[in-house]
């Protein structure tokens, strides 16, 4: 018996797993500001961006540590969805947290955020980069270490008059803007899911600048 067992193990090799197929943990942070009054505002696109991500794989955002969060699936991967209830300049705080809670290293987080730089709707991911002025980016740098993290902007546009940027990104989009706003973005939605499932180059070359 001893003898027939081991002339089967001989010819039945247990199947090699590799890194690809094992389930890959990411950390999808939408920044923005808690409040009936920054609802809608253009400060707050990622939140609006995480909703509707958590809202296409069927997860429930809990009111937990340092903020609202979601966990589900984008097939093979799990994701951990965050809405910092911190404000926007103390951000870092939940991102840090988040981090280790679930054990998530830097390479596989991602935060979205608006920007000023870029038109409505326009997208942009970058696999590092500076805060560029941006107070959540900033925060979450000096917060964690580094700024080797992944970021996806959302372009909010620039028309307003000198002196009035924080009018501005408080405010709300205008109804011109809120023509493209579910199609725009679900293209964000989209980005992050291929951001988990091929990675930051991947996630760029396709989204980038759509």
């Amino acid at each position: 018996m001893n003898l027939l067992r081991k002339i089967l193990n001989i010819f039945h090799k247990e199947p090699q797993i590799t890194e690809s197929q094992n389930t890959m943990k990411y950390l999808i942070v939408g920044l923005g500001n808690i409040g009936d009054e920054y609802v809608g505002t253009r400060h707050n696109i990622g939140f609006c961006v995480v909703d509707a991500l958590a809202q296409s794989i069927n997860a429930t955002f809990a009111d937990k540590r340092y903020g609202f969060v979601a966990k589900g699936r984008i097939k093979n991967a799990e994701v951990v969805i965050v809405k910092p209830s911190t404000y926007m300049n103390l951000s870092g705080n939940a991102v840090r947290y988040w981090m280790q809670q679930e054990k998530i290293p830097l390479e596989r987080i991602l935060i979205i955020c608006d920007d000023l730089s870029l038109p409505f709707g326009k997208l942009r991911l970058r696999p590092n980069g500076s805060d560029a002025g941006h107070n959540g980016l900033k925060h979450i740098a000096s917060t964690v270490g580094s700024q080797q993290y992944a970021r996806l902007k959302f372009g909010i546009g620039n028309d307003f008059p000198r002196g009035g940027q924080v009018d501005f990104v408080l405010g709300q989009f205008t109804d011109e803007d809120m023509k493209t706003m579910d199609e725009r973005v679900a293209l964000a939605t989209d980005a992050i899911k291929t951001f988990c499932l091929a990675g930051i180059n991947t996630a760029m070359n396709q989204f980038n600048n759509k």
